[in-house]
């Protein structure tokens, strides 16, 4: 029996796992992308639960990088990066519900589809930023153009990396604040977590009438931490199968696996975003999963596995998790 079936989307879902209409968010349907998440852009469409959506998704330079000697500080504005598709409103979704999007395929766009990958001023782990300020000049600007297939992606000559790709930012609307799109948080947002890829299920917290969601920056592959600043950004062609989870209080993202459940926090410094997510996993555990709250804490000491999403962003975006084997009743 497949793991979905037994997923909480499943179980819980309005859908009950179900399929219903599929829909295509194309760019020409899309027309404007978005640079902030909230509640005050116009519905791109509505779904129903249990719908699929096709989504174009552009690359986080919005395509602008064509060449290696496009260089970033020439060609890019920011903050005019990583451009949203969305927001979609799914019928029936209130504040206290949670969102589930199961992402089943991220599919390269385009003819001859290639990645981007460069050196942006002040962005990067390290480098000073504007947030680190340091006096030393900024890194150099390198542009790397990279060919990308569902085989691999051809980093050079002597490096062929694999093809794992993952939704660098996934979200529902804040309840009245409108957040830049490179801005992680409780409502999700530009969290670079890798394990977001095809057969992962995000539940996201509502927190706006139809709860807006929000998806783009797709990224072929990336190493934890996106160190450098960015991954293999590219074009995609990312299908969604959507659900609603009525009554579900959750505070920040969560995500699920064939094997594994995982919280997922944002903040700076470091340190913070970690004590969030493994907060939100052991109250998790004690809610849902029978653990003493005490007991709980004390076994992910020894079990507990953490994931680096970014710390490049404006926050710092870290997952802990569980293996669900560790969960079954006795």
């Amino acid at each position: 029996m497949s793991w979905l079936k037994q997923s909480i989307m499943h179980t819980r879902g309005v859908a009950n796992g179900n399929v219903g209409t599929t829909h295509e968010l194309t760019e020409d349907r899309q027309g404007t992308f978005h640079y902030t998440i909230g509640p005050y852009s116009e519905p791109v469409m509505e779904i129903q639960p249990g719908d699929r959506v096709v989504i174009d998704t552009r690359d986080a330079f919005e395509g602008k990088i064509r060449t290696e000697q496009d260089l970033p500080g020439q060609v890019l504005r920011v903050p005019f990066l990583n451009p949203q598709n969305g927001p979609i409103l799914i019928a029936g979704a209130q504040k206290g519900d949670v969102v589930a999007v199961h992402i089943e395929s991220i599919k390269p766009r385009g003819d001859n589809p290639r990645g981007t990958c460069c050196l942006i001023p002040q962005f990067g782990a390290l480098t000073g930023t504007h947030f680190t300020a340091t006096l030393n000049q900024p890194l150099p600007e390198i542009t790397r153009k990279i060919d990308v297939d569902e085989d691999g992606v051809y980093w050079s000559k002597r490096v062929m990396l694999p093809y794992r790709p993952h939704i660098g930012t996934l979200s529902l609307s804040p309840e009245i604040d409108s957040i830049n799109s490179l801005t992680p948080d409780n409502h999700g947002g530009n969290m670079d977590v890798p394990d977001m890829g095809p057969g992962s299920i995000t539940y996201l917290p509502v927190r706006s009438q139809g709860a807006r969601l929000f998806l783009g920056d797709a990224h072929a592959c990336q190493g934890d931490g996106e160190v450098c600043g960015t991954a293999v950004e590219f074009a995609s062609t990312t299908t969604i199968h959507v659900d609603l989870i009525k009554d579900w209080a959750i505070e920040w993202p969560r995500l699920e696996t064939d094997n594994l459940l995982m919280a997922i926090g944002s903040a700076r410094p470091l340190e913070d975003a970690t004590r969030i997510a493994y907060a939100e996993l052991v109250r998790w555990m004690a809610a849902e999963y029978g653990f003493d709250l005490w007991d709980a804490y004390m076994m992910l000491s020894q079990c507990g596995q953490v994931r680096l999403g970014n710390f490049v962003d404006p926050k710092y975006t870290v997952g802990a998790a569980i293996r669900k084997k560790y969960l079954l009743p006795v």
